[in-house]
């Protein structure tokens, strides 16, 4: 743009000084011809390079959407993991969910002081798991819930759709693609006893983020940063495979 005003100033300066004297007219004639039209010409190509600001949607009208979608999930993959060191009992856990409350997946927990890896599987009111070796073992859903219940995910009263509910101070910060998904950042504040819900071990309120589909309005990717020190880390929760065909039983016996 420097340049182009450079070039409208000199050639304007020519335009509108007098002829020098002794210069044909035919000279300063032809200068004009050849100046008018570049000019217009250079002011077209800036006016065309130059973007104009992208205006994000507000946060609060895009978790209230988001919030409504959620309540209408019939089945979704997820994904938790964690970087760092949050103070927090589930490391690792991916599966699949149904509105129903069914789930199965693996899961990576901390118990009294050890890291165990589980397989499961939820259906009705029993839980069947298993470690690495030996066959599955059952307890009710009841018990389950006093450790960590993925199923409380897609619960609409109390999982994903309440939390986009109660967000507090929404804010759209970008636009960015996860996973090839195009979809709106937006800064939120997420209150203990929701996130609790998903996520345990969480003790306090969190200035977390949330990524919502820009096309379905359904959340992609939560960012939750937890502890403090050198107990602090961040609990990142992914879900993709919306509404596929999925179907959980019991285990075989064994």
């Amino acid at each position: 743009m420097a340049t182009i005003r450079a070039v409208s100033k000199r050639s304007l300066t020519l335009l509108t000084s007098t002829r020098t004297p002794g210069a044909p007219a035919s000279e300063v004639t032809a200068v004009r011809l050849f100046v008018v039209p570049l000019l217009a010409l250079l002011c077209l190509v800036a006016a065309c390079s130059s973007s104009p600001a992208v205006t994000l949607p507000a946060g609060k009208d895009l978790v209230a959407k988001s919030a409504q979608a959620m309540r209408t999930v019939k089945t979704v993959a997820f994904t938790i993991a964690t970087e760092g060191k949050p103070p927090v009992p589930v490391k690792h856990a991916e599966g699949t969910l149904t509105g129903q409350g069914a789930a199965k997946g693996t899961i990576q927990i901390q118990v009294l002081g050890n890291l165990q890896e589980l397989n499961f599987v939820l259906t009705g009111d029993t839980v069947y798991f298993k470690g690495p070796t030996g066959g599955y073992q059952t307890m009710t859903r009841q018990q389950l819930a006093g450790i960590y219940d993925p199923s409380a995910i897609l619960d609409p009263d109390k999982g994903v759709a309440h939390l986009l509910a109660t967000a507090s101070d929404p804010r759209t910060e970008a636009e960015e693609k996860v996973g090839g998904t195009d979809a709106y950042r937006v800064a939120v504040t997420l209150s203990q006893q929701v996130i609790a819900t998903l996520v345990p071990g969480v003790g306090q309120g969190v200035n977390g983020r949330v990524w919502i589909d820009k096309a379905t309005g359904r959340l992609v990717k939560t960012s939750l940063p937890v502890g403090t020190g050198a107990n602090a880390g961040t609990v990142v929760v992914t879900m993709d495979d919306y509404d596929a065909p999925v179907t959980i039983t019991p285990p075989a016996k064994q």
